[in-house]
């Protein structure tokens, strides 16, 4: 009997135990065990009741989900991309400044040669008005130096077919043509006053893509063809030294590049043609145009007599003036063509603003030319309204 209530004692002691038990504890939810071949998962349980660890646990419990959910929403850190590979960022920031400096060094030495071309052009046009010689020679000039530089292998030559020939054919004529016009303008009125109108070639890219093209632009680029219009003419009704044929040289010129822009764009597209060598392939074939039409419109004896009234009346730096104007003319247009596998259009044409201010400034400074104050008005509102349009363009 003694043994039987100690029995039964011991059962109700065991009991209200595991009721307490029970009631006192709460349960642990382990980690699931972790994959066949994974590290093995280590735990440290202490010997203190787990009731006294509950805002431990809630704590880690916490600052874990709250681990996770900061790694979820940040991205992932700029050193290491999804496939752990680290982006070359040290190289690409050193490349882009290199690339930067480049464009800067295209763009300083486009405008100093153009500047320089400009200057010699003038001299020599003053000392011996024959623009069509004059013309002829710079082309001459240019094709020698790139047909030596691909003899010597200084220059890759291209390779060329029949049908990029073709193509460049419409090119040359109206490059040809732009050539002659400018050079024709600049021996009868200042540099300064040829380079104004010539500001206004935007308003004939639009007007002949509008009206023979078909292409449709939106109202800001027609609104910026109103200073360009308005600044061209109150320039050329305040020039005090204005020339028929100086003014009509510069806008035949604006409308032969125009053209030579439009079937560049048509007729080059999937040419493999640096852009060197495409000026180069240029001035040989709008030589091989001019040359007949420079002697049929003055011819040698004219250029004889003028030669020898030049040199008699300058001296040997004649000489020296007419071989700059030529070699200069090539290298600035070179220049411009290489600039133009770097920049964007845009950046193009705000630099070939930017140009002719350059010339416009140097030639009134050099030359001295009397600027009315009005007249300086009119070119600067050309000029800010080239740079509008070609903000509008894009």
């Amino acid at each position: 009997m003694q043994a039987a209530a100690a029995s039964v004692k011991s059962s109700t002691t065991a009991a209200a135990a595991a009721a307490t038990c029970k009631a006192g504890f709460k349960p642990l939810h382990l980690p699931p065990l972790p994959a066949a071949g994974s590290r093995p998962l280590s735990l440290s349980v202490s010997a203190r009741p787990l009731y006294r660890q509950d805002h431990v646990l809630a704590t880690t419990v916490a600052m874990a989900a709250a681990g996770r959910s900061d790694r979820a929403a940040s991205p992932a850190p700029p050193s290491a991309t999804a496939d752990g590979a680290r982006p070359v960022v040290e190289v690409a920031a050193p490349a882009e400044t290199a690339r930067r400096a480049k464009i800067g060094v295209y763009f300083a030495t486009w405008w100093a040669l153009n500047v320089i071309f400009n200057i010699y052009n003038k001299k020599v046009l003053n000392a011996f008005p024959y623009p069509w010689l004059t013309s002829t020679l710079s082309l001459a000039a240019g094709s020698a130096i790139m047909l030596a530089s691909w003899a010597t292998r200084i220059a890759e030559a291209p390779q060329t077919d029949l049908d990029f020939w073709k193509a460049l054919t419409p090119v040359a004529i109206a490059h040809t043509i732009g050539h002659v016009a400018a050079t024709v303008s600049m021996a009868k009125v200042a540099v300064s006053f040829t380079h104004i109108i010539k500001s206004g070639e935007p308003a004939f890219s639009v007007l002949v893509s509008r009206f023979f093209l078909g292409e449709h632009f939106p109202a800001p680029v027609y609104f910026s063809l109103l200073p360009i219009i308005g600044g061209c003419a109150l320039a050329a009704v305040t020039e005090l030294n204005f020339n028929m044929v100086g003014f009509m040289g510069a806008m035949i010129s604006n409308l032969a590049f125009v053209v030579r822009t439009i079937f560049s764009k048509k007729g080059m597209k999937g040419k493999s043609v640096s852009g060197m060598n495409y000026y180069a392939c240029l001035s040989i074939m709008s030589l091989v145009i001019l040359l007949p039409f420079a002697v049929a419109m003055e011819g040698p004896k004219l250029w004889a007599a003028g030669w020898q009234q030049a040199v008699a009346e300058i001296g040997p730096n004649f000489v020296w003036w007419v071989a700059a104007q030529s070699v200069f003319y090539h290298l600035y247009n070179q220049v411009s063509y290489m600039s133009l596998d770097e920049i964007s259009p845009l950046t193009f044409s705000i630099g070939n603003t930017m140009k002719r201010i350059s010339v416009i400034v140097a030639s009134i400074i050099i030359f001295q030319t009397p600027v009315q104050p009005i007249n300086a008005l009119g070119a600067a509102i050309a000029i800010l309204g080239t740079f509008i349009y070609s903000q509008a363009k894009q």
